[in-house]
């Protein structure tokens, strides 16, 4: 590579993690370089800098274009085709959660949603359909969250991020509002005879009375 160190170690960096984000070691160094570049790059300059050869730039090139990660540019005078990554970083979090959603969560759902369409036969297997009912709900819940996500624009997704730990406190007090206001929160009413009268109320005047009346 021939790149400033703390690019280089970005771009590699990117690299490592593009085989868990979804996508190969060149499409994450291609990414990266685009990303933290000062002006768009062609694909000579890409796989100069990055020691790629040009078919294996032009293939991690155009999976970025179908993902909407780079965009295409043109400059004066110049026939070639230059690129560059959108400003809005939030676009890379939500492309890779759309295609991580792709592959992992919408085949377990697709699966479990047939489950729940059979007749389970045997006593475990009814145990095991209302187990995955559980978690079929918690991930329609999930991935309907994150369908809200996606359609927000990055400034209110980035404020509704900052809201985590009010959201919480907000919850908590909710909770404690809940209970203090429920039926179960409120004292049973003490028996009367189980009650401590004060002394010189009625009751206790008539009491001595009686007391009074039985004395020698």
């Amino acid at each position: 590579m021939n790149l400033p160190p703390l690019t280089q170690k970005f771009v590699l960096h990117f690299g490592e993690m593009g085989s868990r984000w979804g996508i190969n070691r060149t499409v994450g160094q291609i990414y990266a370089l685009l990303y933290v570049s000062t002006r768009p790059l062609n694909a000579d300059e890409l796989g100069e800098a990055l020691g790629f050869s040009r078919s294996n730039v032009s293939m991690g090139l155009k999976e970025l274009q179908s993902w909407g990660l780079v965009r295409l540019s043109h400059l004066p005078d110049d026939r070639r085709e230059y690129f560059q990554t959108p400003e809005d970083v939030w676009i890379i979090f939500r492309t890779l959660a759309a295609e991580r959603r792709k592959r992992e969560i919408d085949p377990t759902l697709s699966m479990l949603r047939d489950a729940l369409m059979e007749q389970p036969l045997m006593a475990e297997d009814v145990h095991a359909q209302e187990r995955m009912r559980q978690m079929h709900a918690f991930i329609e819940l999930m991935t309907d969250w994150l369908d809200d996500v996606q359609k927000m624009d990055s400034e209110t997704l980035a404020s509704l991020m900052k809201m985590g730990a009010k959201v919480q406190k907000l919850l908590a007090v909710k909770d404690r509002v809940r209970q203090a206001f429920s039926p179960a929160a409120k004292p049973a009413p003490m028996p009367i005879a189980d009650a401590q009268v004060p002394y010189g109320t009625a009751v206790d005047s008539d009491e001595r009375r009686e007391q009074g009346k039985d004395a020698p």
